[in-house]
């Protein structure tokens, strides 16, 4: 069952079902309310909800939430050739993410790692206004 009501809940600006996207305010809510919305779209496709789905646009929207500007933009859709479900998290920072070095002992720094080890692929591509969209393609 979708789970609209979450997203009600959270600090969601919009939706725009025509191009599978969601916009939402950079607070804390904001990964958990890409969460919700991951879970809805698998859940209309019939796909199983997939943990590192979950898992990756909750560090996809951190990332823009703690480093990146503005307001941030999930879409989330369908490879055209691969079918393969595609996480792309916008927002209006230049600034590209970073995968740190393994640090054992640090609180954090991990996002980006734990991305590159669970997506099929993963990138940066500028955005023709401004900003980033960084995309992962899942391996469902």
């Amino acid at each position: 069952m979708p789970s609209s009501r979450i997203l009600l809940k959270a600090t969601i600006m919009t939706t725009d079902p025509l191009t599978d996207a969601i916009i939402l305010d950079p607070s804390e809510a904001a990964p958990e309310a890409a969460r919700a919305f991951l879970s809805d779209r698998f859940w209309e496709w019939g796909v199983e909800d997939d943990f590192d789905g979950r898992l990756i646009v909750s560090e996809l929207v951190t990332n823009s939430f703690l480093h990146g500007a503005g307001a941030i933009v999930v879409r989330v859709f369908r490879d055209e050739c691969s079918g393969l479900p595609v996480i792309e998290v916008w927002d209006e920072s230049e600034e590209k993410p970073v995968l740190c070095p393994a640090n054992y002992v640090s609180t954090s720094g991990r996002g980006m790692r734990m991305v590159d080890a669970l997506a099929a692929d993963w990138g940066v591509r500028p955005l023709a206004g401004g900003g980033k969209a960084v995309w992962a393609i899942l391996a469902t």
